[in-house]
């Protein structure tokens, strides 16, 4: 089974897009029982609560299903027990670093790398737009479902 944890900020807007999308991508897929998907924060500041209302409109919008969450801290255990810790954004990976040290197995990685692009998901927090995150992170997760299957997804 691959274990994939997808990071950001707070835990309530892209890192669980990212979960729910890949998710989806993956029951589509007929894949659900070789994958674990979930998401985590690099920071305290939302701990506990649950996605923010603008991301669960888009992902209705969208057709995604969806659950209800409460944002969590990364663990040193979570990154023992992930194959793959996608980061939003290069903050994140600072912050990845300071909580969890030296990426010694090469595990984490920017979520935008499996889209063929050297740069971070928009975040919505600042912008608004969640159509654009949720674009970003449609193409991410569709290149790292390929990127874990081997092949190419339709």
């Amino acid at each position: 089974m691959k274990h994939i944890l997808f990071v950001c900020h707070g835990n309530i807007c892209r890192s669980p897009m990212a979960e729910f999308i890949m998710k989806d991508l993956v029951d589509r897929a007929g894949l659900a029982a070789q994958f674990a998907i979930s998401s985590a924060a690099a920071t305290t500041e939302e701990i506990g609560h649950d996605m923010y209302p603008p991301a669960k409109r888009k992902l209705r919008e969208k057709g995604v299903p969806f659950t209800a969450r409460a944002a969590r801290l990364i663990t040193a255990a979570d990154y023992a027990a992930s194959d793959v810790i996608v980061a939003m954004d290069r903050e994140n990976l600072r912050r990845l670093s300071r909580l969890l040290g030296p990426d010694r197995d090469g595990k984490i990685h920017l979520a935008m790398e499996y889209a063929g692009e050297h740069r971070e998901v928009s975040d919505p927090w600042y912008t608004g737009d969640f159509e654009q995150t949720y674009q970003d992170l449609l193409r991410a997760c569709t290149g790292l479902l390929a990127y874990c299957t081997g092949r190419p997804i339709p």
